[in-house]
């Protein structure tokens, strides 16, 4: 492997790059830490482990391994390629080996990682005839073919799978699973930092009612979580399980020494309002480390980057070294199942030097052993930073990760505060599962699968027979006998979605030929931004226009088209009080909460010109608009006060747009959500004034903004405490720069400057006069 340290020493000593190189950190190397393989292991699982040349275990592996035959529930906590899924494979294997009726489930987040995991389980069936006799894995999801899902009922001892199908696959029909569930011993639960929020909260329910459904068969499976590192993992595990979960976050593992470098675009004028193209700056380091033989990884924040980044740097390599150029590829959501894998299995057997990514590779999907991490963009958390940079660097080996700023305010204050950003601890997973909105839909699922009885106040929590008796009163549940009984022909787990986006997708087919090929698919809701007509949709570095979007048959019909242009789409977005439920008057402000429509739509397209993000055309479109349906609270400053800010000689609705950010960062604290779960806006179309709505990302409303409505005063409080503990003096993003409201996802971050950072000074005088404290 080449050595980093001299490439990260030239760009730092050359004048050409040394502007951009705004800061290097090194962090140290960290030597592994052992413990014997168990004495009383199943000799299989030695004999494999000699073949994979494991000879000792990672602390964390052997304290597993132990926890686990002690029968705890654990999550284990520790870095990117540590070797977690050690942790719970081998107690599982020990197990079935000597106990051939047992069962495991194994739950991922997506498809990929669960078809991922499959290649490591038949890699141990391979290691030993032992354990090929009792391993018998195979994966139960959405892509599994109707004629092969009764032999893996019947027959599979370890099933991989993910939440969604457990919960409108497996619970609905548990007759089914009757020997399957009876015999379940250990559930594993991996990439436990993805379960937060409205996500995490609806798994939680999942899980209670997998173990509800295991009890009816005379089970009571073992809970096994991995995670990356987060700030609060045994709260978050255990509240996702139902169950207390032991942590192991001794972290054994190696770690060579990492070198993250902050590179900071030139500015192409002296008016300080525009950089030179962080993608372009991308290309330019990609080429350059894998003509050097460093195997790289680049993460882009949006598909387009993701297909830009690799069109250019294939680009530039056929001028110079045509054999590398084959030896990139984009990856990223919206490919086909096979595309993926195959791209997965050139990057894990080194055949690949680069990949661009979107965050599909954050995840722990095993691509063997990367050099350098190159990450355009800040991707919004400390966490999800550090878990992209750790795709680089495994064991002992040294690494490289490079964060490329975009001209964002966020962005440009990490370039400007690197202590800043080395020393933000990562953030807390927060789910409620006593959230009334989903438990309520829960409790329905849990009543159809098993009436819901007294007792189930130990699974779900004290509101069940309360739930239940509103859930009767709707004609959804039926008493007989003080049991609650399911009482209608619908399946209430398919109205019922854990996640916020939408399950439908539309199949992009290319009808260049005379035969029509699928090449991609997108979701329903990312579909206006992406294949709207005349959209150049690009796939692995190849360009197809749009000719039709079939709203009705889901279909993206495209053809082939070389261009000198890329497209973007145009959005417009609002939101319109539909019903005011509730009001207070509080001195300085109003604070109402109601009812609210929040609609975005495409309207029209750019044509961009490639490498010079020249503008060249513009399109207009009459595509639907999209509308989410949701609950909101909105806050609305008398103008007087608005107009003292101003006389201060201040700017009263960035102050404002400064609230709503902190609103929006201390409100999951108050209504135990995820930041994610919330956004915000500021405008004046409905009230005829300044107005903070801040709203619900889930269709109706979960009850997080009218839990701040309800708490006004204490999360206004939370607001001025966190602006008074941050040092910093103008704004930062811990403080009332970072507001999560919908981005574009599919739009090129090169194009824009992002999200403003508000004048704390602003956002201090209004908020202080809303509270009172001035």
């Amino acid at each position: 492997m080449t050595d980093l340290a001299p490439i990260v020493s030239e760009w730092a000593n050359d004048p050409r790059t040394a502007q951009r190189v705004v800061h290097v950190a090194r962090i140290p190397a960290r030597p592994a830490r052992h413990s014997d393989v168990p004495e009383d292991i199943h000799p299989a699982l030695k004999r494999a482990l000699d073949t994979f040349g494991i000879h000792k275990l990672y602390l964390h592996q052997a304290e597993a391994f132990e926890k686990v035959r002690a029968g705890s529930d654990i999550a284990v906590v520790t870095s990117t390629a540590s070797g977690k899924t050690l942790c719970y494979n081998l107690p599982i294997l020990d197990h079935l080996l000597n106990n051939t009726e047992a069962r495991a489930l194994y739950l991922f987040p997506t498809k990929a990682l669960a078809q991922d995991q499959l290649g490591v389980l038949r890699r141990w069936a391979e290691a030993d005839p032992a354990i090929a006799e009792v391993l018998r894995p195979a994966t139960y999801d959405g892509d599994t073919p109707t004629h092969d899902r009764k032999k893996i009922r019947n027959s599979a001892s370890i099933i991989l799978s993910n939440p969604d199908m457990l919960h409108v696959g497996i619970l609905p029909y548990h007759p089914r699973w009757g020997s399957f569930l009876r015999n379940l011993k250990y559930v594993v639960v991996d990439e436990l930092h993805t379960y937060r929020g409205i996500f995490g909260s609806n798994v939680a329910q999942v899980m209670r009612r997998l173990a509800r459904v295991c009890e009816h068969y005379g089970s009571r499976p073992q809970f096994i979580c991995a995670s990356a590192t987060i700030a609060n993992p045994h709260e978050l595990a255990s509240a996702l399980v139902g169950r207390e979960c032991e942590v192991i976050d001794t972290d054994g593992s190696p770690r060579g020494e990492r070198l993250f470098v902050l590179w900071n675009p030139p500015r192409l004028s002296n008016d300080n309002l525009t950089r030179r193209s962080a993608n372009v700056e991308a290309v330019e380091l990609l080429t350059r480390l894998v003509s050097e033989n460093v195997q790289t990884i680049v993460f882009g924040k949006a598909r387009v980057v993701v297909e830009l980044i690799y069109r250019y740097a294939r680009e530039r390599l056929q001028k110079r070294n045509k054999a590398l150029a084959d030896r990139i590829r984009p990856y990223r959501g919206g490919y086909l199942p096979r595309e993926r894998r195959e791209i997965e299995k050139q990057l894990f057997s080194g055949e690949l030097l680069g990949v661009c990514a979107t965050s599909a590779l954050e995840l722990g999907i095993d691509v063997g052993s990367l050099d350098a991490a190159i990450l355009v963009g800040f991707p919004g958390t400390i966490a999800s930073t550090w878990q992209r940079a750790g795709r680089a660097g495994r064991k002992e080996k040294s690494s490289l990760s490079v964060l490329i700023a975009y001209n964002d305010p966020i962005d440009q204050y990490i370039m400007h505060n690197p202590k800043y950003f080395f020393g933000q601890a990562v953030e807390h997973g927060i789910v409620d599962p006593q959230n009334a909105y989903i438990l309520a839909s829960h409790l329905g699922c849990a009543a159809c699968e098993l009436p819901l009885r007294e007792e189930d106040e130990a699974v779900f929590g004290p509101f069940v027979r309360q739930i239940a008796e509103i859930l009767a009163d709707e004609g959804k549940l039926k008493e007989i006998d003080g049991r609650h009984y399911w009482s209608t022909t619908e399946n209430p787990s398919q109205r019922t979605n854990l996640r916020t986006i939408s399950d439908d997708t539309f199949s992009i087919v290319d009808q260049s030929e005379a035969k029509p090929v699928g090449i991609g698919n997108v979701d329903s809701i990312s579909a206006p931004e992406l294949v709207y007509p005349g959209a150049i949709y690009l796939h692995e570095g190849e360009s197809y226009q749009v000719r039709e979007l079939d709203w009705d048959g889901k279909v993206a019909h495209v053809k082939r088209s070389e261009t000198d242009y890329y497209t973007q789409p145009v959005l417009a977005d609002k939101c319109t009080i539909v019903r005011e439920l509730e009001q207070k008057a509080e001195p300085g402000m109003s604070v109402r909460f109601g009812e609210m429509e929040v609609t975005w739509q495409t309207v029209a397209f750019k044509k961009i010109r490639y490498h010079t993000l020249e503008n060249i055309g513009q399109a207009t479109l009459d595509l639907p608009s999209q509308t989410l349906q949701t609950t909101g609270l909105w806050l609305v400053p008398d103008s007087e006060v608005m107009d003292d800010v101003a006389g201060m000689g201040l700017k009263p609705v960035e102050a404002l747009m400064g609230v709503r950010n902190l609103m929006l960062v201390c409100l999951p604290m108050l209504a135990m959500c995820d930041r994610r779960d919330l956004s915000g806006i500021v405008e004046s179309s409905n009230t005829g004034s300044p107005t903070a709505f801040i709203y619900d990302r889930f269709l109706g409303g979960l009850g997080f903004a009218q839990k701040g409505y309800e708490l006004i005063h204490d999360l206004l409080r939370m607001c001025t405490e966190l602006l008074d503990g941050c040092e910093c003096e103008e704004g930062c993003p811990s403080c009332v720069g970072l507001a999560n409201l919908r981005p574009p996802v599919h739009q090129d971050p090169d194009l824009s400057r992002g999200y403003m950072i508000p004048s704390k000074l602003a956002v201090v005088a209004l908020i202080n006069r809303l509270t009172g404290r001035r």
